[in-house]
Order: C-alpha cells, then structure tokens, then sequence
C-alpha cells in the first residue's frame, strides 16, 4: 500500500509539473498556431490526471491535500475554456452542463468531507476558490438564457479568462506544495498576478475591437 501511495505522488507531481510547463508554453505561443491548440490540450490532459491522483490520496490514501479543491477549479477552467472556443458562441450542449454540475457538488462534497474528517485546510484559499468555481459554473448554466450574438462576442473573453483563470490555479497548487513555507502567499500570489494579466489581455481585446469597428465605419466624402 506504502509503495502504491508513493507512485501515485509521483504521477501527480509529475503530471503537476507537465501540467504547468505545457500551460505556460500555451500561454506565451502563438494563439493562432497548432502549437497552441496542441498545448492546450496536453495541459487539458495533465490536470486530469492530477485531478484523478490527487482524490485518490485523498480518499483512499486519506492524505490531507486541501489544495485539490484549487486543482478542481484548474480543471474545469481548462475543459470549459476549450470547449468555448470549440462551441464558437453556439449554446452550451448536454456535457457542459453535466460537468458544470459535477463540478460544484465536487467541489462542495470535498468541502464537507475535509471538514467531517477534521483535516487541516487553509479557509481563506478554499472558500475563495469555491467562490471562484461557483461563479463560473453559475454562468456556463446560465448561458442558455444568452443569446448566440452575445456569446460569440464573450468567446475570447471567456477562453482568456478561464484558460488563464486554469493556469494561475495550477501555479498556486505548485507553489503551495513545494514552497509551504511561504503559505498562504505562495497560493494566492499566482492568482494574483494571473487576474492582472486577465485584465490586461482584457483591455487590449476591447481595444482591437474598438480599432476593427472605427476601420470600418465608412469615411464620408470633404
């Protein structure tokens, strides 16, 4: 069982690590290239298994990781943020709203069965991460009360958000572990720093778009 335990940290950390080289490489390449896609999807595919061994150290191991519940926001970012892109601003199909579903009663299920155990978990970071989770999943619910125009104009904005949103998350998980010493800076800081840019990319979006529609409009003769 010892050894068990052990190889399962091992595919975790490794897939952490994978996980947060292949997000950075997304987040730095051409966003137009298959490179990015390719990238993304690796990064998809880490965080999953990361997602997988961690709840297996959890509860059956019955390790004390409260930072998975930052791995399950992580992840459902990543997969909601691809599938905006895939989906273009066409409503949300049947998948969506089951993980978005799964996604919360996870994340509160774990809240209640770290809290029964009486395990040590840092409030400010999970309830925080909760807060995040649940406002991203209300709206991915709500989105079929949005009209295909408004969505189609959100698809950059929601793929930057939640594939960036994915990225700090992994980085404070990462950080959180291997520097505990620094907590909770060494968990909040990333996320910090990932909003900022959020904001930024944000700004420069609404500004190409304001540039495309002022190139557009017709130039009235002297």
């Amino acid at each position: 069982m010892e050894f068990t335990h052990h190889l399962n940290i091992i595919v975790h950390v490794t897939a952490g690590t994978i996980a947060l080289l292949t997000g950075l490489a997304a987040a730095f390449i051409n966003k137009h290239s298959k490179k990015h896609a390719q990238f993304g999807k690796n990064f998809m595919w880490m965080i999953l298994i990361v997602i997988i061994t961690g709840l297996i150290g959890v509860f059956v191991f019955k390790r004390n990781n409260f930072l998975l519940v930052i791995t399950l926001l992580s992840g459902y970012n990543c997969f909601s943020g691809i599938r905006a892109i895939r989906l273009h601003g066409q409503k949300p199909q049947w998948i969506d709203y089951l993980l978005s579903i799964i996604a919360i009663v996870s994340a509160l299920y774990y809240l209640y069965y770290i809290n029964s155990l009486g395990l040590y978990w840092s409030g400010v970071i999970v309830y925080s991460t909760i807060g995040s989770l649940f406002l991203v999943t209300i709206y991915d619910l709500f989105k079929m009360m949005l009209s295909v125009d408004l969505l189609k104009k959100a698809v950059m904005y929601e793929h930057t958000y939640k594939m960036l949103s994915a990225l700090s998350a992994i980085t404070s998980a990462f950080c959180g572990t291997v520097f505990p010493q620094y907590k909770p800076y060494s968990q909040f800081l990333p996320s910090l720093i990932g909003m900022t840019c959020i904001i930024v990319i944000f700004i420069r979006l609404n500004n190409n778009r304001y540039l495309k529609k002022r190139d557009v409009i017709p130039q009235l003769p002297n």
